[in-house]
């Protein structure tokens, strides 16, 4: 069979950490490469299943592996034992992140992040700067703007409306209460309300794609002009007109073009 007519694979794992086991989901491309697999990093709300195909369409055009994997308290992953931490975002890069490296055996990568995983990609990238062959935001906020407030307290009368929270519960069981807990608790505490990127940005060296709709609902365009300048590698930052907060589903095929063209050059 010609190996361009063979469709991907796909694996899933569960991996073992101290707090509780994480779910996480390969796709491969028909044949072999040696590039750095691309790492998916899901939002407040998300996990694996809501990519929905998009990482299958990713591995498909990019040609690399794609792996995204539930945070834990997320999706297919444990429960997670206490309340989030506020300091969440930065600690992914050293817990699951780490593990999940550690058990597939990943080494050079693209950590690719929406939203709130826009932020732990660019953790990671400074954390491990060595393996990090490229990064990309989508979506991503770089600090607590206004208008990331008016989308979560918007969000939060929506979600308690007569049946709104069993959409969550489809993707994440009785966690579901705690995932929308999470996010809400954590934007707007008081005591996150000085949280931003600016301190990390710089610690990233990588080529990097910053990619924001700019309709979105819960971030200006402030936040890709801010992480594209104050990143220390070289950024391109794509602005999609009348789009909102998730531009890999309104934007599918213009997201995987800025993406695949971007990848190209990179290891």
């Amino acid at each position: 069979m010609d190996t361009r007519t063979r469709p991907i694979t796909t694996e899933d794992h569960r991996i073992a950490t101290a707090r509780g086991t994480l779910f996480a989901r390969c796709w491969r491309p028909p044949t072999d490469v040696e590039r750095a697999p691309v790492v998916l990093f899901h939002d407040s709300l998300g996990c694996v299943e809501l990519w929905r195909d998009f990482p299958a369409q990713l591995c498909t055009q990019t040609g690399r592996q794609v792996v995204a994997y539930d945070r834990l308290g997320f999706g297919h992953s444990a429960a997670h034992p206490d309340r989030l931490a506020l300091d969440f975002i930065a600690t992914e890069a050293d817990e699951a992140f780490a593990a999940l490296r550690r058990d597939l055996g990943i080494g050079r990568f693209v950590p690719f992040g929406h939203s709130v995983g826009g932020g732990m990609a660019v953790h990671c990238a400074a954390r491990y700067p060595d393996a990090c062959v490229a990064l990309i935001t989508e979506a991503a906020q770089a600090f607590v703007e206004d208008r990331t407030i008016a989308g979560v307290e918007a969000a939060r009368e929506h979600f308690a409306e007569p049946g709104q929270l069993a959409r969550l519960v489809r993707r994440h069981g009785d966690k579901a209460p705690w995932v929308l807990a999470a996010w809400i608790e954590s934007w707007l505490a008081p005591e996150f309300a000085d949280w931003s990127l600016q301190a990390v940005l710089p610690r990233v060296h990588c080529p990097l794609l910053v990619i924001h709709g700019e309709e979105d609902e819960f971030g200006s365009t402030r936040h890709p002009d801010l992480i594209g300048t104050l990143a220390d590698g070289p950024a391109q930052v794509a602005v999609l007109p009348q789009t909102r907060h998730v531009p890999h589903r309104d934007r599918v095929t213009q997201v995987l073009d800025l993406v695949t063209r971007f990848l190209a050059s990179q290891g």
